[in-house]
Formats: structure tokens, C-alpha cells, sequence
């Protein structure tokens, strides 16, 4: 069976990351060296996570209580709560289907004289251009964020010129995954200063919590080989077990209590020393390659289904999401045909306030309940690819009693597959 989430690391680098937590504690080195190899311009932050990387800029500010933060309406929870524990309300700013990107309709909506900054998610693998959204924080002084941890693409990309702060992961399911990690590029000065001061205070993550997650992942890599995730697969679903639950709450990074002691703690060395073997190490082939066999299934689809940002000009494919409203057909054909389809994921749609019910993101409420994500990866080759697309198809096609499902945008594709 084609497994939808891998983990994205070598037998080497986790024992690289073993070695690296036997060795003497050089984190402040490990820190600095790091943080120069991610930018020349001494701008850069490490921290354990992005999460981390997000509660520590909100405490340089210090923005006042009630303040508002725009957010992209699709996000993960924990983004969500940090800004709320800040004493800040998220507020929800709706996407455009086709490219991911914010609706600049609804950042207008959603000022207030309380907004003091907007998050921008680049979702899937998509990067959209803050061009105009830097435009709207400059007009009405407001701090731009942008949230990168799904559009790692090598140090080709750390970071646009126009934000405030940019936001990088390498937690366990992400490209080039160091089993964690964050990096963030502050360019004032003052800000980072704080950010330094704060995590300085923070107590160290040990190197040997670090070393028993390095060896959990061995064994969830070893465990997502074909072979060996089919006969784990079918053996949970005959305990009469969801292997949704079992695949989620293995990869989840910050999963059961104490979540803020969790995520204020200053990184280990080995996670910071293999962060930095990640990054020298990571070359845009494989983000080429992926581009293009992204493009290629999209194109084998033949708009049997939306790609939920097909149209964006900068998309690394990091996940292949489709949209349905025949979810469970869809993934029961897949996982039939050998391929762990899912609609489980980690994300939310931002709520609105009660008193603001005209702020709500009605986009992403359409988009995220009908997303299934299609078993994607580099080890698939394009025959394997063809065969998924065709099931996807076959789910798709309207019958005599069943009509074309609705799509929130149809993409105009080619069928050269380029």
C-alpha cells in the first residue's frame, strides 16, 4: 500500500541525530552556526518549533489585550490557541480556492482599529505572493506574518522581503524533517533581541526526550514501507481500529497536555545540529522533481476533481489534496486499490466572533470538510500515479443516478502532463 504520510529522512541522518545526542552540549553554537547558514544577514532565530517560534515574536510585541490578528481562515489549532493565550482574537480572512491565496475582500472586512498584524498560511505546498497583502499592512500599519512550514523549498526561498516574519518547520512530517524544529527570519533587530532574551530564559529541551523521538521515527519509517504499512494497516482495521488514529497520532508533534511547557523550551543541540545537516544537505532537485510529477497527476486527473490551489505559480506539491463530496467512496476505492487515502488532517477552519457572523470564511468552510489527500510521494512512479488517477476518476464519473459532484473552480489542464 502507497502510504500518505512519510517520513522525509534518511538511515543516515537519524543516525546522525543519535551520534549528535552523545556528543558535548554545543548549543549556542550549534544556534549560531544554524541561523548564519539559513540567512547571511544574522536575521535568523532557532527555536524548537514553529509554534515556539510564533508564542516567543508575540511575546517580544506584547501586544495589547483585545488586539486583533487576520488570520488565513485555514490553519492549525495550535496557531489559534497561542494567539488567544497572547490575549489577542484570531480573526478569519477567507482564501481564493484556486491559488490558496487571502481574499482581499475579506482583509478589508475583517480590519478593525484593534488589528495589529495579519498571518498568512502558504498552504499544501503553494506560496502565494504578499505583494499586495504587504501593500494593506503598510496603508494601515500592521505587521505581516507568514506561516512557511508547508512551503520548505530549500535556502532558494527563507523568507519575502515584505514580512515582518517568516516562519519555517522541519517538524516530522515536513520536507527535509529534522523530527522538529523551526526557523524564523525577524529583520528588526529589536524584535529578535527580545525573542533571544525570552528563549534564553526557557529550559532546555533534553537531548535524551530528543533521542527517543529520533528513535519513535526510525521505527515509524521502518513501519511505513509498502509492505510493512499494508500488514499494519489491515491488521488495525481487523482490531476493528481507525488507521487514521493510529497514522495522526503517531506523526502529531505536541499531542496530549501542558502544550505551552511543551513549546517554551530552548531546542537540543542534536535537534539544531541536524537541522543544519538538513539544509546543507537539501538540493531543489527533489523539489523540481516533485513540482513536476505534482503537475503530471494533476494533469492525469483530467478534472475528475479540484486540486485545492492548482492555480498557484509558486506550488511545490509538499501534499496532493482533492475535493469531493463523496468522501468515504472516494477513500474506500483508493485503499482498495492500494492507495491510503484520507481526510484526516490536523487543520480548522478560524471561527468568526459571535457578534461578527459577516466575518465568516465561507470558502475554507466549503474547502477543508470535502478535502481528501491523495498516498503522494517521490517513490511514486508515474504508471502507479496513472492507475490512482484513474480510480479517482472512475469514483468521480457521473452515473445515471448520481450527477457530477460540484467543484469549487475547474482548472484548465493540459494533457502533455508538463
Amino acid at each position: 500500500m502507497w502510504v500518505r504520510k512519510r517520513v522525509d529522512i534518511g538511515w543516515s541522518d537519524l543516525g546522525a541525530a543519535l551520534a549528535h545526542c552523545l556528543l558535548p552540549d554545543r548549543r549556542a553554537a550549534q544556534a549560531a552556526e544554524l541561523e548564519r547558514l539559513w540567512s547571511a544577514h544574522g536575521d535568523a532565530v532557532a527555536c524548537l518549533s514553529v509554534r515556539s517560534g510564533f508564542d516567543l515574536w508575540l511575546s517580544a510585541m506584547d501586544f495589547p489585550a483585545g488586539s486583533e490578528v487576520l488570520v488565513s481562515a485555514i490553519t492549525i489549532p495550535d496557531m489559534l490557541r497561542i494567539i488567544e493565550d497572547h490575549g489577542l482574537v484570531p480573526v478569519p480572512v477567507d482564501i481564493d480556492p484556486d491559488n490558496l491565496a487571502i481574499d482581499p475582500a475579506s482583509l478589508e472586512q475583517g480590519l478593525s482599529p484593534k488589528t495589529r498584524a495579519i498571518l498568512v498560511a502558504h498552504l499544501f505546498g503553494t506560496r502565494q505572493s504578499l505583494e499586495g497583502i504587504a501593500a494593506f499592512a503598510r496603508q494601515h500599519r500592521l505587521l505581516l506574518v507568514e506561516d512557511c512550514a508547508q512551503a520548505f523549498v530549500g535556502t532558494s526561498f527563507t523568507g519575502d522581503t515584505e514580512a515582518d516574519v517568516s516562519m519555517f518547520s522541519f517538524g516530522p512530517i515536513k520536507t527535509a524533517t529534522a523530527l522538529g524544529g523551526g526557523l524564523l527570519r525577524v529583520p528588526d533587530h529589536n524584535v529578535r533581541d527580545a525573542m533571544r532574551r525570552i528563549i534564553a530564559e526557557q529550559p532546555l529541551h533534553s537531548r535524551w526526550t530528543y533521542a527517543r523521538r529520533v528513535l519513535k521515527y526510525a521505527g515509524i519509517k521502518f513501519l511505513t514501507g509498502r509492505l510493512a504499512y499494508a500488514a499494519v494497516f489491515h491488521s488495525w482495521q481487523a482490531l476493528g481500529r481507525d488507521p487514521d488514529q493510529l497514522v495522526n497520532g503517531a506523526v502529531r508533534g505536541f499531542a496530549g497536555p501542558g502544550f505551552f511547557e511543551r513549546i517554551r523550551r530552548q531546542p537540543a543541540a542534536a535537534l539544531l545540529a541536524l537541522m543544519r545537516r538538513r539544509i546543507r544537505r537539501f538540493t531543489t532537485e527533489q523539489i523540481t522533481r516533485r513540482g513536476a510529477n505534482g503537475q503530471f497527476l494533476l494533469d492525469q486527473l483530467q478534472s475528475a476533481l479540484v486540486s485545492p490551489g492548482w492555480a498557484s505559480a509558486e506550488h511545490s506539491f509538499w501534499v496532493f489534496p482533492v475535493l469531493t463530496d463523496e468522501s468515504a467512496r472516494l477513500i474506500a476505492a483508493l485503499r482498495q486499490a492500494g492507495f491510503d487515502g484520507s481526510s484526516a488532517h490536523s487543520m480548522c477552519v478560524v471561527q468568526p466572533r459571535a457578534d461578527r457572523p459577516q466575518q465568516r470564511a465561507v470558502m475554507a468552510e466549503r474547502i477543508l470538510p470535502r478535502i481528501v489527500y491523495l498516498p503522494y510521494c517521490l517513490a511514486l512512479p508515474a504508471s502507479e500515479m496513472e492507475r490512482m488517477a484513474a480510480v479517482v476518476r472512475g469514483v468521480s464519473a457521473p452515473t445515471e443516478d448520481r450527477a457530477p459532484a460540484p467543484a469549487v473552480a475547474a482548472p484548465q489542464l493540459s494533457s502533455s502532463g508538463q
